[in-house]
Formats: C-alpha cells, structure tokens, sequence
C-alpha cells in the first residue's frame, strides 16, 4: 500500500515515529494526483515545488511545528479560504488574479498545526451550489465515476480525498457544501455547529453563514483534524 492509501491517522503515526518522512508522503501524494488529475480537476492553484520545501523543513528540523498534530500530513485549501502568496478566486473571474496578503485564521491554523499545503481545491463560483464547477477552473469530477458529479461545494477536497491525492482537508458548510460531496464520494465531512471553528475575516466578499469544517478519509481523521481546527 502507498502511504497515500493510508488513514490520516496512520500517516501521522508513521511520521512521528519517523518510520515515513513528510517528503515521502508528499511525493506519494503529488505522483497520485498526476495520474488522477488530468481526469478529476480538484486541485487548483497548486505548487508542489513550494510544498516540498516545506516537507524538507519539517524533515530537516524536528523542532518546527513539534507540537504540531498534523505535522507533515499533505492538505490543501478550499479556494474560498484566503491563503498568503498564493491565488484565490473564490471561483470567479472577478478574483481571477487575487493574491491575498493574510492567511484566512483556519489556513494559519492548519500551517501551524504542520501541515504540508499543496495549493487549493476547487469549488463552485463563490461556493454557490452542490456542483462543484466554475469559469475559472472548470468542472471537478467524481472519482469513482468520471461522468458524474463530485457534489459541492466542497467538491475539490472530496475528490482530492477519494483519489489519495491529500491526507485531509478543510471545506465549508451553508446548506450541505461539506456532507455533500462527502456522501457523493465516499469520505467523511463534518460540518460544526456555528462558531466552533474561527471563519469570518475582513478581506472575506461572501457572506459570514457558511461553517468551516474537518474532511478526511474516515471518522478518526476528521476528529484529528477537527481538533487541530479547533
């Protein structure tokens, strides 16, 4: 089995008894989504060369994010999140090319927490609807079934997920956006009572309803990063 295939929960066993390293897992990681995302689409924006250095700083200095209960495990951000340095378009061609400054509270969170981000996962324009496509980046697709609809609008993060291309990820809720797609591709998706997790920045175009929210490849992972969220 690829560490890929692996549970969240065992990936971080085996990186902290250093049985496997965050590069391998990265690399486990990144040669998955090559074979699945030509077809799958849902990852955007994404820069492994960034998120390997990342890797290779955790693995040289075990003193970095040493508290930290996802260190080393690969995730990637919604694209309604701010996130620093890198694009987010919240779906739309408005944001085309908007490079937020400030990391939304959940993404700095997530970093602190030692997580090895490898860009973004899609959503519907400005994650209106239980379809995840927009003008920007085009249609994310099931991974079970090419032809049929990953749900939304966390829909990146789900299908990501279902191929093995991320350990965890984080998605939002207004009316279904986590369980949908969850239920769509077969992962977990938890959507919190309102206020558990911090949400709401200033930058933020949409309105404040939506939840943030832990999704992962089973219920032990979504608890381990739910308490990271939190």
């Amino acid at each position: 089995m690829e560490p890929a295939d692996l549970p969240a929960v065992k990936q971080a066993a085996l990186l902290t008894d250093g049985s496997l390293s965050a590069r391998e897992l990265l690399e486990s990681c990144r040669q998955r989504a090559e074979a699945t995302e030509p077809v799958i689409n849902a990852l955007v924006a994404t820069d492994w060369d960034r998120a390997a250095d990342t890797a290779l700083a955790l693995d040289d200095d075990r003193s970095l994010c040493a508290d930290g209960s996802l260190r080393g495990l690969v995730t990637a951000h919604k694209d309604l999140l701010d996130t620093a340095g890198v694009v987010t378009t919240y779906g739309s061609v408005v944001f085309a090319d908007h490079v937020p400054d400030v990391d939304h509270p959940l993404v700095s969170a997530l970093r602190v927490a030692g997580t090895v981000a490898v860009g973004k996962t899609n959503t519907p324009e400005f994650g209106a609807g239980s379809h995840t496509f927009n003008p920007v980046y085009g249609v994310t697709r099931n991974p079970w079934d090419p032809s049929r609809s990953a749900g939304g609008s966390s829909g990146g993060a789900a299908s990501a997920l279902a191929c093995g291309s991320l350990s965890v990820a984080d998605g939002s809720d207004l009316g279904g956006s986590l369980r949908n797609p969850a239920s769509f591709c077969g992962i977990v998706g938890l959507r919190p009572s309102a206020g558990w997790i911090p949400h709401r920045v200033a930058s933020d175009p949409r309105i404040s309803m939506p939840t943030t929210g832990p999704m992962g490849r089973c219920v032990a992972d979504v608890a381990m990063l739910l308490d990271a969220m939190t």
